[in-house]
């Protein structure tokens, strides 16, 4: 799958998915203190669903009618240990191949998807 993975998924995520053979673009390698607006454009242009910690993406897409229509994965889950997280995260975006096209919320319990406008 190919990943944007904002400046705040920890790096134990982007080194899990890696392993796992994710082609994974990560802001804070690439363009640490960039704005929603420029991470959503790059994940955009380079046809990734971008994955985030920050709700405000949701607010971007369908309040301010930015394009994303590759998808967004926001993760809510609780601060526990980085490994599991990391393990977490990678379980959850291979358990489905409908992430393009859709705003995903996941948290310990389930996953919402909303088709993007």
């Amino acid at each position: 799958m190919r990943l944007c993975a904002n400046e705040n998924v920890p790096g134990d995520c982007v080194a899990v998915l890696r392993q796992r053979g994710h082609d994974v673009l990560w802001v804070r390698e690439i363009a640490r203190g960039s704005g929603d607006d420029a991470v959503l454009a790059k994940a955009q242009s380079e046809a990734r669903v971008l994955i985030t910690f920050d709700k405000d993406f949701g607010e971007l897409v369908f309040r301010r009618g930015k394009a994303a229509s590759r998808g967004i994965v926001l993760f809510r889950l609780r601060k526990l240990s980085p490994d599991f997280v990391a393990r977490r995260v990678a379980q959850i975006l291979e358990s489905t191949a409908e992430w393009e096209g859709h705003y995903g919320v996941v948290d310990e319990h389930s996953i919402r998807l909303r088709p993007l406008p």
